[in-house]
């Protein structure tokens, strides 16, 4: 890896702490770069991407990631709408949801942004939600990533290996980390927060302007970090994550709400997918189908609830879990009769008919489905995991190749393509894609050692094996230069 590179793995260690997660669950395998010498410059967007990609992989084996289909493509399809009204639409973005109960959204180099469930849950509003992600986009469209880079290019090695250090005591400890960071950083932290700070402005001015682009409401952000700030007394000495990377102060929301105030006022109604996520998050989080099942039975009756269809469809999926499937299909139905094409409720439906035994209805359910919107993810997704529970693992195969060839890569895919594979009888192109998978998850010794086992297996398939190795050669030189980093 070249020297900028190696400063720019320094920039990200320095930012996973100053606007990034606080945990982990694994020490980051990092040598300790040389940055010394501020010569190379700002790194490329062709390097950060790379960057990210890498970041990407380590987060995979770090932090639990939502594989919900239907939940990514929600997230998937809000963060490009705003994307796609930002300061610089070429850039390219990945949108990711991390399991977690905490308020946090985070951004790394080459446009990957992570969102907390718990943010989700904590918005009000699907504007509210917007303006979190909108801001993130902001760091990344405004190069805060390289501008920090530069900055990190300017400290000594002591400080650096002091922050890298203090980042993996973090990762077992968040209040040690927390300490190392800073009784290591006395001379220079004034002018890191002052940097920070110039970001987080920056990045609140030019996420205002995308979410009126984008048709949401800019005065919801200034509302939410009134909550946020508002719920500071109930946390005590323990904020949430969100309240310690992104500081909110009097002078803040007051700027903000006085950008906000100079849009005309307009009324932004929520999308009913937003709605059905948060009920879908909402059944997700709660270990105890039972209680979840009161919860929504309660609301219904109560009529507590800021909308009749997700509250109903969250019904639906703890009734589901609970393995209540009539009175499921039932309530489904309901909501079927008011919008009879929401894929989330034939998906709803299908899964019901599945877990009653009834594969033929499920089946007929999703294929009906993917008439009405071909390419669809979760539908896909979703037929192609019933057909392989139902034995027809050559037709789960043939759909997922054809999809996959038209999607960005995807473990969860490539991890059901593998089991596609295998079933079909094809173990060697069942190894190919679980290399896929495990790459994608960051563990690339066991891509290596699934493609080297594939050229074991493969019986004469000259395409096949000239294709695993191909791959494995690109995957040995890349954990060469991993290991030289």
């Amino acid at each position: 890896m070249n020297d900028r590179i190696k400063k720019a793995v320094a920039a990200l260690l320095c930012l996973t702490v100053l606007a990034g997660p606080a945990r982990a669950d694994s020490t980051l395998n990092l040598n300790l770069p040389d940055i010394g010498d501020a010569s190379g410059g700002t790194i490329s967007p062709q390097e950060e991407r790379r960057l990210g990609e890498m970041f990407m992989r380590e987060v995979r084996q770090s932090l639990t990631i939502v594989d919900d289909p239907e939940i990514n493509e929600y997230i998937q399809a809000l963060g490009y709408r705003l994307a796609s009204n930002s300061e610089n639409q070429s850039q390219d973005f990945t949108f990711f949801l991390i399991q977690d109960p905490a308020i946090n959204a985070f951004a790394a180099p080459g446009g990957f942004i992570g969102i907390n469930t718990g943010t989700i849950l904590a918005s009000e509003s699907e504007s509210e939600l917007a303006s979190v992600i909108a801001h993130e986009i902001a760091h990344v469209t405004q190069r805060h990533l390289a501008r920090a880079f530069e900055k990190a290019n300017k400290l000594s090695l002591p400080t650096a290996a002091a922050m890298i250090a203090a980042i993996i005591i973090g990762t077992r400890n968040s209040q040690a980390g927390q300490a190392a960071m800073a009784a290591t950083q006395a001379s220079s932290a004034q002018a890191q927060i002052n940097f920070t700070r110039a970001n987080e402005e920056e990045a609140d001015r030019v996420g205002m302007q995308t979410l009126a682009r984008s048709e949401f409401d800019p005065r919801s952000m200034p509302s939410f970090f009134e909550r946020l700030q508002q719920a500071i007394r109930f946390y005590g000495p323990t904020l949430p994550e969100y309240l310690s990377t992104h500081p909110v102060t009097e002078t803040r929301i007051a700027d903000t709400r006085n950008r906000a105030e100079q849009y005309p006022p307009r009324q932004i109604k929520d999308s009913l997918t937003y709605h059905l996520v948060r009920a879908k998050l909402r059944v997700l989080g709660e270990p105890n189908p039972k209680r979840s099942v009161k919860h929504f039975a309660e609301a219904l009756k109560s009529g507590q609830y800021r909308n009749a269809q997700a509250e109903r469809y969250g019904y639906v999926l703890a009734l589901l879990g609970n393995g209540e499937y009539d009175l499921a299909r039932a309530q489904v139905r309901d909501l079927l009769a008011q919008d009879k094409e929401n894929p989330a409720y034939q998906i709803a439906l299908a899964r019901v008919e599945m877990a009653a035994g009834h594969a033929d209805k499920a089946l007929a359910i999703y294929n009906d489905a993917l008439k009405l919107y071909p390419g669809n993810n979760p539908l896909t997704v979703l037929y192609s995991d019933a057909l392989l529970q139902t034995g027809q693992a050559r037709k789960a195969r043939d759909v997922l190749e054809k999809h996959i060839r038209q999607r960005n890569p995807d473990p969860g895919l490539y991890k059901l393509l593998a089991e596609a594979e295998a079933q079909a009888g094809h173990p060697a192109a069942a190894r190919k894609a679980l290399a896929e998978h495990y790459y994608l998850n960051g563990q690339t010794d066991a891509a290596i050692e699934q493609l080297t086992q594939a050229l074991k297996l493969q019986d004469g398939d000259f395409y096949l094996a000239s294709q695993i190795e191909d791959r494995l050669r690109q995957l040995k030189e890349e954990k060469v230069l991993e290991t030289k980093r």
